[in-house]
């Protein structure tokens, strides 16, 4: 069996064994064992595809394809590059992580791993399709275990919020399907025959009025998933809901869906639309990362003080694509990965206070610096990579970014990138915030004083994602020419 096809079959076989397990401790094994073999093979496909782009100068390479649906010219059809291959391996992280973090879940705790392995059967095959119907396919597979994750497992008014997002993100995805489709049956404006096809789309001229009209319906479609404003609103109301393992996987994997979407679809196939669009979409992107960092000062809740913030960050990804150059693009993609490991680290400490306080309002917590010193360290590193510190992930995504954005010398663009570089600064004020009033002083409560001191599990799947973080601000040049590498043949298309 090819290296890609693994991504899919071993979460499979992983639910196929779930399904017979009885009790919680066989089913967290089970899914332990999967996701650490999904952790291995994400790490074994980076050392192979360094060692195949060596020889190999192919866009995507580790390709397969298989004829699906022959009438309308569907195939399964697989490759990576780059920037696939470091989001395959952040996907494999978060999710082993998850497993750590919900090591107790007792409530149907069979059901809940299924679900949780679906989700992430559903990005991989998202990020490694060429085909844009296979890809279509894996996006819903991606976006349906949530209703059930957020509406089984969830806390607070948990059926209103798993509604709400499936709601905005299947109405995306109509959107979306109307747009792929429009590519789709246009693809043989030179004479060949319709294709869904990523590679040979991409050297179809597809007449500027038909990019024109589905550029904005496929970005969109997408761009809801990313969380572009004003349709975040699904994403703060999801995050507070769901259980601590599917805010991590939520934020960290699947909402990088939107941002890999609009690059490899919405762009790279509809080049001239992305160019006429792109100021329009710039100024909301732009006001989406502001107002998410105002926003997340106004709240108590950490949990939404966490999803607005990633409206911010998350705003910062598209306003940096629509920029359409090579220093912009590499920072969207290395904000993708900082954000999701930074993010799901964030989820991951929220859920273990929560679990020991029975409060995520930041007023009520006080003084837990003395009390639980290991989950308050890692918050202020947390803290401090999500507000840009050099030497970890975040300053060296935002600095390429914002490098990247300054690059353009149109006077629109120039001010939209001074409006979002000002969101660190309102950033370093609602982390700061939360660190002083939740860390600091002394401890508002005394029955914090006999919390439950912070156990191996949990300690792993912190770890998992705070290295990441640190090891991308320290040493950034491999992933970041890896990337760089990519990125060519996406450029040729565009400019």
């Amino acid at each position: 069996m090819d290296i890609l096809s693994l991504f899919i079959v071993v979460p499979a076989l992983t639910v196929l064994v779930l399904i017979f397990t009885k009790n919680l401790k066989q089913a967290r094994m089970v899914a332990l064992a999967g996701s650490l073999v999904q952790l291995g093979m994400a790490i074994n496909l980076i050392f192979s595809y360094l060692k195949e782009i060596e020889t190999n100068d192919a866009i995507m390479v580790f390709g397969k394809d298989v004829v699906w649906f022959k009438n309308f010219n569907i195939h399964y059809n697989i490759g990576v590059d780059g920037i696939s291959v470091a989001l395959l391996l952040l996907t494999a992280i978060v999710v082993l992580a998850g497993v750590f973090i919900s090591w107790k879940m007792e409530d149907l705790p069979k059901e809940f791993f299924i679900s949780l392995i679906v989700l992430s059967i559903g990005v991989y095959g998202f990020f490694i399709s060429i085909d844009l119907f296979t890809m279509f396919v894996f996006f819903e597979i991606a976006v349906i275990p949530m209703y059930l994750l957020i509406g089984i497992w969830g806390t607070g008014p948990k059926e209103f919020s798993a509604m709400k997002l499936t709601l905005m993100l299947m109405g995306a995805s109509a959107i979306l399907l109307v747009g792929i489709l429009g590519i789709y049956f246009n693809t043989n404006a030179d004479g060949g025959a319709l294709t869904f096809n990523i590679l040979e789309i991409a050297k179809v001229n597809i007449p500027f009025e038909v990019q024109r009209l589905f550029f904005p319906i496929t970005f969109i479609g997408f761009a809801v998933i990313g969380a572009l404003f004003p349709f975040h609103t699904w994403s703060p109301d999801g995050h507070a809901s769901a259980p601590t393992a599917v805010s991590m996987l939520h934020a960290g994997v699947l909402m990088k869906l939107g941002g890999y979407g609009v690059f490899r679809v919405a762009i790279f196939l509809l080049p001239e639309g992305a160019l006429h669009w792109s100021w329009f979409f710039i100024i909301l992107s732009a006001f989406g990362v502001i107002y998410g960092a105002f926003a997340a000062i106004k709240q108590t809740d950490l949990k939404y003080i966490n999803a607005y913030s990633s409206v911010s960050h998350l705003g910062l990804v598209l306003f940096a694509l629509l920029m359409l150059n090579k220093t912009a693009w590499n920072g969207a993609i290395l904000q993708s990965l900082s954000h999701g490991f930074m993010t799901a680290l964030f989820f991951a400490l929220i859920g273990m206070i929560y679990g020991r306080t029975h409060t995520r309002d930041v007023t009520k917590l006080g003084g837990l610096l003395k009390v639980i010193p290991f989950i308050s360290a890692v918050y202020v590193i947390a803290g401090l990579a999500s507000l840009g510190l050099p030497g970890f992930s975040g300053f060296v995504a935002e600095m390429n970014i914002f490098v990247g954005a300054f690059e353009n010398d149109n006077a629109l663009y120039r001010i939209a990138t001074v409006i979002a570089v000002s969101a660190i600064v309102v950033t370093a004020v609602y982390i700061l915030r939360v660190v002083g009033i939740m860390l600091m002083g002394p401890v508002k409560n005394e029955a914090y004083l006999n919390l439950e001191r912070v156990q191996w599990y949990e300690k792993l799947g912190v770890l998992l994602l705070l290295l990441p973080i640190i090891a991308i601000g320290i040493a950034p040049l491999w992933l970041s020419e890896m990337i760089l590498k990519s990125l060519d043949p996406f450029l040729k298309g565009v400019l």
